[in-house]
């Protein structure tokens, strides 16, 4: 449980962070943060799963590189249900799918040493 609530923390403070890096990439305060982070990870478990099963050959193609344009895609539809969380286009989204990806990285190695 506290693992989960660390990598909670740590997705919406990464959230706060791409914010800061990706122009057109805007989210207002630390709850609308919160509450995208749920979003995100609730979207990636149910339709990103999907999306990632029908596009897998596309994926084996690509080299991966098709999961960035999936992961922008659940940005954007997140950024339509939460409040303060907003993305304008699809190029922020998919320069904050690669910068999230990289922090992601990092918070599973915090989350898992904790």
């Amino acid at each position: 449980m506290f693992r989960l609530v660390i990598q909670w923390l740590l997705s919406a403070i990464a959230l706060l962070l791409v914010s800061r890096l990706v122009p057109g990439f805007f989210v207002q305060n630390f709850s609308a943060a919160m509450l995208a982070a749920v979003v995100i990870g609730f979207l990636n478990a149910t339709l990103g799963f999907l999306m990632r099963v029908v596009t897998f050959p596309l994926v084996i193609l690509t080299f991966g590189l098709f999961l960035l344009v999936i992961n922008g895609a659940m940005l954007l539809l997140a950024s339509r249900f939460v409040p303060g969380f907003y993305i304008y286009g699809i190029m922020p989204a998919f320069w904050g799918a690669v910068v999230l990806s990289l922090l992601g990285m990092v918070i599973r190695v915090v989350v898992k040493d904790a």
